[in-house]
């Protein structure tokens, strides 16, 4: 419980804000691209640091770092709901998603290290893997009944109790497995793949603006030349931060495929499908919630139900 608790909970801040963002932006008065911002750079920096954060936590142990991503994230959560500012909640959201990326890795290693036999640990990646799905779902339920009852705000504090039940629990019922053969930390390498990742989302989110044509051209082909910048850096580092040869591998670059644009897809049609439920239809918001949940079937066939993520066993089998 102490693992799958977080993962459900960082997925769902990938989702809940989706149905506050008509309060959110009535009181912080965000731009359109700021908006966005909020929203999206959580995501981002959690995806974009994972890898890193692995590595950290061969170093340091998985455990410590989910105890520190934990306890940032419930202090963050508490100052971004109090916050006024748009540029702050973008910094906010930025620090949350860096408190996420400790979190995700170290649980998963922490379930690699607490069950060794094979098909136990099958079953508890099937029902971690579970929750993150659980967790997407539930975001636009649990921010529906939130703002119903409380305001945007609270769809921040939701955060607290969670990470100070992990943050407690964890020291009491977790290893704290090293890796003494930890590669090395290429902290080049993270700042040449953000350096990549956010100016190709700043060039996208540039170009939905009729008068800024040329910043979003500019912002893709920087991005596009760091993302060539990182590819040949990995392909001579000796231990590459992010081994791209295994996008070689038909089932690893299929399966990527399949859940990257499952994703988009799916992240797409609840930002829609929130904003027309509420702006069009005048729906209550916890029916706004639930309503968004009935597209949650998709994602249940994903890449984390490929036998090929875990040595051959299926997740729940």
């Amino acid at each position: 419980m102490v693992l799958v608790l977080p993962a459900m909970l960082l997925f769902m801040m990938l989702t809940i804000l989706f149905l506050a963002i008509p309060q959110l932006a009535t009181e912080l008065r965000p731009t359109s691209t700021q908006t966005l911002w909020i929203i999206d750079i959580y995501g981002f920096l959690m995806a974009g640091l994972l890898v890193t954060m692995g590595t950290l936590g061969d170093r340091i142990g998985h455990r410590r770092l989910l105890i520190a991503g934990a306890a940032v994230f419930a202090v963050v959560s508490l100052i971004a709901a109090n916050t006024s500012d748009p540029a702050l909640m973008i910094g906010w959201r930025a620090v949350l998603g860096l408190a996420a990326a400790t979190q995700m890795p170290a649980t998963l290693g922490l379930i690699f290290a607490t069950f060794a036999d094979p098909r136990q640990r099958g079953i508890a990646v099937g029902i971690w893997s579970g929750g993150i799905s659980v967790g997407t779902g539930l975001g636009p339920v649990i921010g529906g009944a939130l703002l119903e009852a409380f305001s945007w705000r609270a769809a921040f504090l939701v955060a607290v109790p969670v990470m100070a039940v992990v943050a407690i629990g964890a020291p009491l019922l977790l290893p704290n497995p090293r890796n003494p053969v930890a590669g090395r930390l290429d902290l080049f390498s993270v700042l040449l793949s953000l350096a990549t990742l956010l100016p190709i989302v700043y060039g996208v989110k540039e170009l939905a603006r009729p008068d800024s044509l040329l910043p979003a051209l500019a912002g893709i082909v920087v991005g596009l030349a760091f993302g060539a910048w990182f590819l040949v850096r990995q392909l001579r580092l000796p231990e590459p931060l992010l081994d791209v040869r295994l996008f070689a591998n038909r089932a690893v670059s299929g399966a990527l495929g399949v859940f990257l644009l499952s994703a988009t897809a799916l992240g797409g049609i609840y930002l829609l499908f929130t904003q027309y439920l509420q702006l069009v239809e005048g729906s209550r918001r916890c029916g706004r919630g639930c309503g968004c949940c009935r597209g949650r079937p998709c994602w249940w066939w994903s890449p984390r139900s490929h036998p090929s993520w875990y040595g051959g066993s299926a997740p729940g089998t």
